[in-house]
């Protein structure tokens, strides 16, 4: 028997968690604008993947741009689609005690919208005083009656509701999976869009791929620590730092309260979840960073879905150039408590359920800011999913899966087990997720050490600086920033040509800034002495 072998053999299978009720790919709607090609050949390769019947794909012809108005929205988007739901017989409705037609029994629970299809509804003038309309994005009101064209097609069942401010969504917190659902009265809307159409089909494949195998990589979580006002944030990463401590899934956190720095080294990064900055920020500035192939990917702020067409503008256009498989964001300013709640969608997305149903439940209110970018029907952590530790690909984090669900209630068994088992394979992301486990438990000596051990084992440079990171963040966060200074400038010796490197130049300048340079004092003018 191989070391190898015999260091898999250490972790056992553990038992297949059940999945949610799978949708069918009949229940699946996709809206298209009939007016562009690339619409249309999205959402035909979208259908062929998904194997979504023709019937359910629906063209209209629509106005280009990404933004319309609340006129255009019902004469050319929702009503048409509403008569194609009554003509096809794709729904019941009938007028309830509260006056509102709704559905009653629904066919079709699941409507995909395509790039081409507009995806803000403008503010309508008039509605809330004019100097607010002037601001781009609009500054919130609960009169204010734009929204997203997604979060709006929700309810398109629903006849007689108020567009000015919020509806509640009744789906927002519940744990049961759209098919078993009892209330038909809105539809699981989720959108193919981003900066191209090439990165949309990206998208759409990626997501196919990868719930096959199930998704596998590193977690890093932004912390906002700005004070008053951002605690509840900051909340739901804490939560989802202790869900994924749970899960076996190791997490970088960053507790300052500036964003990942310029070029951060975040390999390997399958999950990300972060706030709060106007634009991208940290790894998204270095050209060369790619998200693994899958990855959900989310960063909180007013508006970052605003310009989602846009690659280098606000968050959401970012992420997906970037290579992330989803995420979910606002179209204008939605409020923090009315945006999605970050726990409530990675604990929904860890118990099986698509990105889709996740994030629908996830969101506390409907006709109103947000969207969900990625395909909806995404499973990225599939409880039916066998998985074999003897596999060569994800291989150390499905053993840092199964190790923690054999021994994740006993730490004294946990560590040493792991630990034989980064010896035995020379594996540095084990020895890193020790080293992180210990900083989660406040063990920072032990930690260190874990992270020295990391790097001996990478081969890779960005892993190896990453590491010194976390040796140097140690200090940093213990109120020794001299050593944590010194510790960067000798970083910056050892990797200067790395583009991850400018990370430690960034970092050296929030925790050492320059001098400012002398200022040049101009002689006073006067007349000449004799």
């Amino acid at each position: 028997m191989t070391r190898l072998s015999s260091a898999l053999l250490l972790l056992s299978s553990s038992a297949i968690l059940a999945d949610p009720a799978i949708i069918p790919a009949e229940s699946v709607v996709v809206l298209y604008n009939s007016g562009e090609a690339d619409s249309r050949a999205l959402a035909q390769h979208y259908a062929k993947v998904r194997a979504i019947p023709g019937d359910n794909l629906v063209g209209l012809p629509m106005p280009a741009g990404e933004e319309i108005s609340r006129e255009q929205f019902d004469e050319q988007i929702r009503d048409p689609l509403r008569k194609l739901f009554d003509a096809r017989e794709w729904w019941k409705r009938e007028r309830g005690t509260d006056g509102l037609v709704q559905p009653v029994s629904l066919k079709r629970r699941v409507l995909v919208t395509i790039r081409g299809v507009p995806y803000k509804i403008a503010r309508t003038p008039g509605t809330i005083p004019a100097n607010q309309l002037e601001k781009r994005p609009f500054a919130p009101d609960p009169k204010g009656n734009e929204s997203s064209v997604d979060s709006e097609l929700s309810l398109l069942g629903v006849e007689g509701y108020s567009t000015a401010g919020q509806v509640n969504n009744p789906y927002f917190r519940q744990d049961q999976a759209i098919m078993d659902f009892p209330n038909p009265s809105f539809l699981v809307v989720g959108r193919i869009d981003g900066p191209s159409p090439a990165i949309c089909r990206r998208m759409i494949d990626d997501a196919r791929a990868v719930e096959e195998s199930g998704l596998w990589g590193m977690a890093y979580l932004d912390l906002a620590r700005k004070g008053k006002g951002y605690e509840l944030g900051d909340q739901w990463l804490e939560k989802i730092a202790g869900m994924n401590r749970e899960a076996g899934i190791p997490t970088v956190i960053d507790r300052h309260p500036d964003t990942y720095v310029t070029n951060y080294p975040m390999s390997h990064a399958a999950l990300y979840f972060g706030w709060y900055s106007h634009h991208r920020s940290g790894p998204l500035l270095n050209e060369e960073f790619r998200f693994k192939r899958g990855a959900v990917a989310v960063h909180l702020h007013s508006y970052s879905a605003f310009e989602l067409r846009r690659p280098d503008r606000r968050w959401c256009g970012p992420i997906l150039a970037h290579g992330a498989a989803a995420t979910v964001g606002n179209v204008y300013e939605p409020f923090l408590a009315l945006t999605h709640h970050f726990d409530l969608l990675h604990q929904r997305l860890l118990r099986g359920y698509t990105i889709g149903e996740a994030s629908q439940m996830a969101l506390p209110a409907l006709s109103w800011q947000a969207v969900l970018l990625g395909d909806p029907l995404y499973r990225p952590f599939r409880g039916d999913l066998e998985v074999n530790v003897n596999d060569k690909e994800d291989r150390d984090y499905k053993a840092l899966r199964h190790a923690q669900r054999q021994w994740g209630d006993n730490p004294e068994k946990l560590v040493p087990k792991l630990r034989t088992y980064a010896n035995n394979t020379n594996s540095g992301l084990v020895f890193e997720a020790l080293g992180l486990l210990a900083r989660a438990n406040q063990q920072e000596e032990q930690a260190t050490a874990f992270f020295t051990a990391a790097n001996g084992k990478f081969q890779n440079k960005v892993d190896r600086l990453r590491q010194d990171l976390h040796i140097m963040d140690v200090y940093r966060m213990a109120g020794n920033k001299e050593t944590a200074i010194l510790l960067l400038r000798k970083m910056a010796k050892n990797y200067p040509r790395l583009p991850e490197g400018k990370a430690v130049i960034s970092l050296l300048n929030i925790l050492d800034p320059p001098s400012p340079p002398p200022v040049k004092v101009e002689p006073k003018k006067g007349r000449r002495t004799p």
